[in-house]
């Protein structure tokens, strides 16, 4: 399994942020969502926030490929939708690509690599 971690913005605006987050609620995120997540290979996907700022993490299995995902979330109306939903609530970070979403973070740390002390 590998572990990935990327950043987004939202507006800095508390209504959006408010709207984004009832979204992402068990009994508000569409099926549709999770049945592509679960279906790219991602065995687990957390978000978490702090001011407008965004870290999701995803742990996915070795079948994932992230430009089969992509792709096929680009050939499917619904997830469409949903990204349409999404990105007016959303912002680019200042150093995102043109049309890059979520950035891709480096790690810079970890303490499993040190070992036993």
């Amino acid at each position: 399994m590998s572990r990935h971690c990327f950043a987004l913005d939202l507006r800095d605006n508390a209504e959006a942020i408010a709207e984004y987050e009832r979204w992402h609620q068990a009994s508000q995120i569409w099926p549709e969502v999770v049945a592509s997540i679960r279906a790219a290979g991602i065995e687990n996907m957390e978000i978490f926030r702090t001011g407008n700022r965004l870290l999701m993490v995803m742990d996915a299995g070795a079948a994932y490929d992230p430009k089969a995902k992509a792709a096929a979330d680009a050939n499917d109306p619904r997830i469409q939708q949903w990204e349409a939903l999404m990105n007016t609530f959303q912002q680019a970070l200042p150093w995102a690509q043109p049309g890059q979403k979520w950035v891709p973070m480096q790690r810079i740390f970890s303490l499993a690599s040190l070992g036993e002390a």
